[in-house]
């Protein structure tokens, strides 16, 4: 299975990065739609807690947990049953209206997507998350004003968790938008915050390659690729940047090792077609 970027970007902060690895896939800069579902718990919500749940919302927190668990797990319809039964025992939970927007942003169908996230805010106007997922919403629809308004609203939030993320996803809207240098320092930021998340790393190289920042993307790559977070995508980028410096004992030894552990990767197909600049 293929990296699903836009699970990850969407989701909650704080796994761990070894389905980063199982997929195989970390998310390109422009695509993807990326990290909003394919990190193992991906799916799970921030579930607002409260000091007495009534009968009627317990319900709704059961059957939103499965739909969480199902998104997860790549099961579309299922997820959508859950959430659907989670909101009819109680709609007042803004998370399974966040959840109903990212189902529906993986289906492709916007209208339902955007319906999903507004309604989530009108139940918790300072939800970070649901600000962070609808911002990454409206920068996939081209809507950038929209989305950098969403991006800033959750990083002015002084209890949202999850702020390197947001600074990525910002940094990564901000590229897709012709916006290079206000990328750049969105995507610093977000290293700064989280020098060890490999996906910051990547993204960051992955920019400033593109920048022609030859040197500086190799130092944030180089790292990764000597670590348990190399994958097929990591490789190739290291790849690419040993031919720009013409260093062909890393260019052997990168090509070496995807094709060893990554033997069915599309990766593994462009070097051996010497397709570098793909």
């Amino acid at each position: 299975m293929r990296f699903d970027a836009q699970a990850c970007l969407a989701l909650a902060p704080g796994r761990v990065y070894a389905p980063w690895i199982a997929r195989s896939r970390v998310f390109a800069v422009l695509y993807l739609l990326v990290l909003l579902a394919a990190c193992a718990g991906a799916g799970k919500t921030e579930l607002s807690t409260g000091s007495v749940d009534s009968e009627a919302r317990k319900r709704a927190r059961v059957y939103l947990e499965l739909a969480a668990t199902y998104f997860a797990d790549g099961m579309n319809g299922y997820a959508l049953d859950a959430m659907q039964q989670s909101l009819a025992a109680d709609n007042g939970l803004y998370e399974a209206h966040n959840l109903r927007g990212l189902i529906y942003m993986r289906l492709n169908e916007p209208t339902l997507a955007e319906d999903g996230f507004r309604k989530a805010l009108a139940v918790q106007a300072q939800a970070a998350s649901v600000q962070h997922n609808y911002g990454w919403f409206l920068c996939q629809q081209g809507r950038m004003g929209e989305a950098m308004v969403m991006f800033s609203a959750a990083l002015a939030n002084p209890t949202y968790e999850a702020r390197a993320k947001t600074w990525m996803t910002q940094g990564l809207c901000q590229a897709k938008a012709g916006q290079a240098a206000n990328a750049e320092n969105s995507l610093l930021t977000a290293f700064r915050l989280e020098p060890a998340n490999p996906v910051v790393s990547y993204n960051l190289a992955s920019h400033l390659f593109k920048q022609a920042d030859y040197a500086r993307a190799q130092a944030f790559i180089a790292p990764i690729n000597t670590s348990q977070w190399a994958n097929a995508q990591t490789l190739w980028l290291g790849i690419k940047l040993a031919r720009k410096s013409a260093d062909g004992v890393q260019v052997t030894a990168l090509s070496a090792s995807l094709r060893s552990r990554f033997a069915q990767s599309p990766e593994l197909s462009l070097l051996d077609k010497g397709v570098f600049d793909d």
